[in-house]
């Protein structure tokens, strides 16, 4: 079965914004032979120069790191068990530890870590894992790899 197709006329259109209080802008008709290739060029560079500055100048505040510590984390205990769930027993592992290590208000493990710790399958995580781990003003913990 095929929709229908509702035709719309231009002026039922208008009644129908016409009850809306906004106001359409009309466009003004122009020609792309108009304008040449060296202007075009100009306009897009001088956006993506506009867009950079912005970018730096968002950067985000320095936040003050307390304590920073370098960790070899033992994950030899994930290997016990099914094999199918050995990588997510490592991030468990690895999350018990700096729990237990560090008291952290709140734990980030950084992708680079748990890229490692799944480089080479489920079925076989590392045994050790060298980590650096910081831990700023507001009790976030964040572990890097070593």
């Amino acid at each position: 079965m095929a929709k229908k197709e509702k035709e719309i006329s231009l002026d039922d259109l208008e009644e129908e914004l016409g009850d809306s209080d906004e106001e359409i802008e009309e466009i003004e008709e122009f020609s792309l032979d108009e304008i040449s290739e060296e202007e075009e060029i100009s306009e897009i560079f001088e956006e993506e120069i506009e867009e950079r500055e912005e970018i730096e100048e968002i950067e985000e505040p320095k936040e003050e790191i307390i304590d920073e510590r370098m960790y070899i984390i033992p994950l030899a205990k994930a290997r016990k068990g099914p094999r199918n769930k050995r990588a997510n027993k490592a991030i468990r592992y690895l999350r018990e530890y700096m729990t237990r290590h560090f008291k952290p208000e709140s734990l980030v493990i950084t992708q680079e870590v748990n890229e490692r710790i799944w480089q080479h399958g489920i079925q076989k995580p590392p045994r050790k894992l060298k980590v650096r781990a910081t831990k700023n003003i507001d009790g976030l913990v964040v572990v890097y790899l070593g």
